[in-house]
């Protein structure tokens, strides 16, 4: 029964799919707006969630200045949406200039074209799925840890379409030595760095709040010695044209003060997607639950005198 509806969920996507990618661009985005004004003002999805994070990321905004921004909040996504759809057939080898504006492109390009892995550390922020296509557009070997979506028809879909640009997808389950073969081999790990991970997580501040984060993208950079670097794909003027742009580098030989160690480096990621977001906080999905739980009190052992 529930492998039916999962297929027929299946259905629907691939339906509106074709739907937006049958349409105009323009006619897609007027079309955005009923549904627009359904999830902000009718279902009001998430709108708690969203108020609390916007209250403590941003205090000195009014409620009306929080309400506008979890409204641009949901026009983002639905443009997102829109993007994904039409990425693959729109941004290709030949017109790539007519979409995307790099910025800090020599030094984000000389970091990937050295022969060590790096790890590339981004966020919930503009649109990472085309930044990901994009770097796999320009032949550089990427790979990416997920977990599985529910639907097993629609992940087997997205992760088919993610692949054409040669984006590897890993579970996030039982990955692990899969992972440090291709890292070994010279391709470059893609994560989201700001997933919340739980009780055990590194806890680090985030928008003035602590925020559990998962060690393991800074395990991978000091396991291997790889070169970290934080990069972001943000909307610009309008639909279909981005910033894909690096925010900072840090290479274990040269920065060894935030190599020292898992929190120096998760501190050093964590600091520059914020100063990332805060540019354009509208693209950030305020929606995601990124401050779970609280860090455990851990008891100071004394020293005998």
């Amino acid at each position: 029964m529930k492998l039916a509806a999962d297929y027929l969920v299946y259905l629907v996507v691939r339906i509106a799919l074709c739907i937006v990618q049958a349409l105009p661009l323009e006619l897609s985005l007027r079309i955005a707006v009923p549904l627009l004004r359904a999830l902000t003002e009718v279902f009001k999805i998430r709108a708690d969630v969203i108020d609390d994070n916007l209250r403590h990321a941003f205090p000195n905004l009014t409620t009306k200045e929080r309400a506008i921004l979890a409204r641009r909040h949901w026009e983002h996504l639905l443009q997102m949406i829109i993007e994904i759809a039409l990425a693959h057939r729109k941004i290709h080898l030949t017109n790539w200039r007519d979409h995307i504006h790099f910025k800090n492109k020599r030094r984000l390009v000389r970091t990937l074209l050295d022969r060590r892995p790096q790890v590339i550390v981004s966020g919930h922020y503009g649109n990472f799925e085309v930044g990901g296509m994009v770097f796999g557009l320009f032949g550089f070997p990427i790979f990416t840890i997920s977990r599985p979506l529910d639907n097993p028809f629609l992940d087997a879909f997205f992760n088919q379409q993610r692949s054409k640009n040669g984006l590897h997808m890993l579970k996030k389950q039982g990955s692990a030595k899969e992972a440090e073969a291709l890292l070994s081999s010279g391709t470059s790990l893609l994560v989201l760095g700001d997933q919340a991970a739980g009780d055990r997580g590194c806890w680090v501040d985030f928008f003035g709040r602590p925020a559990s984060t998962h060690k393991a993208i800074a395990l991978f950079g000091l396991t291997f010695a790889a070169p970290m670097i934080v990069a972001y794909c943000k909307r610009m003027d309008r639909t279909l044209h981005f910033e894909l742009g690096c925010s900072g580098v840090v290479d274990p030989e040269v920065h060894r003060e935030e190599y020292q160690g898992v929190r120096e480096l998760t501190c050093w990621y964590t600091q520059h997607l914020e100063s990332i977001i805060r540019e354009d906080p509208h693209q950030y999905w305020w929606a995601h639950r990124r401050w779970k739980g609280k860090p455990r009190e851990r008891k100071r052992k004394r020293s005998a005198a």
